[in-house]
C-alpha cells in the first residue's frame, strides 16, 4: 500500500490493524513503514530479548566450564603497566 493510499484510508487501516492485520506502507515501491498493534510489537521485542538472554546464558555456561589457561598469562610488568593506564584514564575524566 502506498503512502497516499494509507493517508486516504487511515481510519480503515487502523481498524484492520486493531483486528490483528499488519500493513506495510511503501514509498516508491519500497517498504517504508509497517502498521502493527502495540501488543504485537511488545511481544516481538520481548521474544528477541529472551533469545538474546538465552544466547548469553549459553556463552556464560560454556565459559564457566572451560578451564583458564595456566601458562602464557601477563607478566607482572605488563599487568602493572595496564593498571597504571587504567588509573591514568580514570584520573583524566
Amino acid at each position: 500500500m502506498t503512502v497516499s493510499e494509507a493517508r486516504a484510508n487511515l481510519p480503515e487501516l487502523l481498524t484492520r490493524v486493531d483486528n490483528g492485520e499488519e500493513i506495510t506502507i511503501t514509498r516508491h515501491g519500497r517498504p517504508a513503514a509497517v502498521l502493527i498493534r502495540p501488543d504485537a510489537l511488545r511481544a516481538r521485542r520481548a521474544h528477541a530479548a529472551l533469545a538474546d538472554a538465552e544466547r548469553i546464558h549459553e556463552l556464560l555456561q560454556t565459559a564457566r566450564a572451560t578451564p583458564l589457561p595456566t601458562s602464557g598469562g601477563l607478566s607482572v610488568t605488563r599487568a602493572e603497566e595496564l593498571i597504571r593506564e587504567i588509573r591514568t584514564g580514570r584520573e583524566n575524566r
